[in-house]
């Protein structure tokens, strides 16, 4: 098989019928449970779970894969949560790393949870998902869920397990505000997110005040906040136009191409830069499932994204 042929998958967010149909597009074929392409091996970006109506028949599909031989999936930070969710916190007894009391907690998880809860498969499902990297490097393609920053993945590979695994101890500290591997876990599953000069602020589309943006780490500069903040123009358009500090968390990425999901694209699949591909275009939001059919290129584009169902 041919290494370097990948089909790196979007967040499925538990649309089973909509990953079957990519796979078949892509011409995958299953066999013996296990969906197998002759040449090709596919790559999930996390996120597998929460939102859609067939939370497990999408987990078994990619864990089927990926036991098998067929795929990769690296943890998206819903499988993070669910992980927090189900691992009692040892500081605090009757306490669990997530939250159970704080509601928002809940409603992102109740499709997964309707499925498997008070069943003997939650703990298989979770103990699954600690078999999960964070991060994929293969020296010529990486796959990352929401962020790659060389920084926060050094700091963490000297902690993680083998193969950027989260053991017993950093999953517990990794879900302790304040705590530097907290932030660094935050900023690769959930999105670099830096916090504005001198006490400037601004409203999001939910109303609630802001002091911190989310930031488009795939650019090659970093000119103003409005430029490379992500948010809808709505709320860019009530942003102060400030230059940001170009610190370390802020240097333009310059490896080799990566592939990542968690935004919630709309619209036309097009590349962020020709190194930086996002895969994630709404699937658990009405939007398309989508893979980009990678073969090796150093250089991305738009015509690698494959659409299911298309437009």
């Amino acid at each position: 098989m041919n290494a370097k042929a990948y089909d790196i998958i979007g967040d499925v967010h538990g649309q089973a019928e909509k990953l079957v149909g990519l796979l078949r597009k892509l011409d995958y074929a299953e066999s013996g449970g296990v969906w197998r392409h002759p040449e090709r091996t596919a790559i999930f970006v996390g996120d597998l779970i929460d939102r859609g109506p067939h939370q497990v028949a999408t987990v078994e599909i990619a864990r089927r894969m990926v036991d098998g031989g067929a795929g990769y999936c690296i943890m998206g930070n819903h499988e993070f949560n669910a992980i927090a969710w189900a691992t009692p916190d040892p500081e605090a007894p009757g306490e669990y790393l997530r939250r159970h009391g704080k509601p928002n907690n809940y409603n992102q998880h109740k499709a997964f949870l309707a499925e498997v809860e008070n069943t003997p498969l939650h703990g298989e499902l979770i103990s699954w998902f600690r078999t999960l990297p964070l991060w994929l490097d293969f020296g010529d393609l990486r796959v990352i869920h929401a962020c790659w920053n060389d920084g926060c993945v050094a700091q963490l590979d000297t902690a993680l397990g083998p193969e950027a695994l989260l053991t017993d101890e950093m999953l517990v500290v990794a879900n302790r505000k304040g705590h530097w591997a907290y932030n660094a876990v935050e900023t690769l599953c959930k999105g670099l997110e830096i916090d504005l000069p001198d006490g400037a602020s601004f409203q999001d589309k939910d109303g609630h005040i802001r002091h911190s943006a989310r930031i488009k780490w795939w650019n090659k500069d970093f000119a103003s906040l409005r430029h490379s903040a992500i948010a809808p123009k709505s709320v860019l358009d009530e942003m102060p136009d400030i230059s940001l500090d170009r610190g370390e968390m802020l240097k333009p990425y310059t490896g080799p191409p990566v592939f990542f999901g968690h935004y919630w694209l709309k619209g036309s699949r097009q590349v962020r830069s020709e190194q930086c591909a996002c895969v994630d275009y709404s699937a658990g939001a009405g939007g398309p499932l989508v893979a980009y059919r990678w073969k090796g290129e150093s250089r991305l584009r738009n015509e690698g994204f494959v659409a299911f169902p298309a437009d």
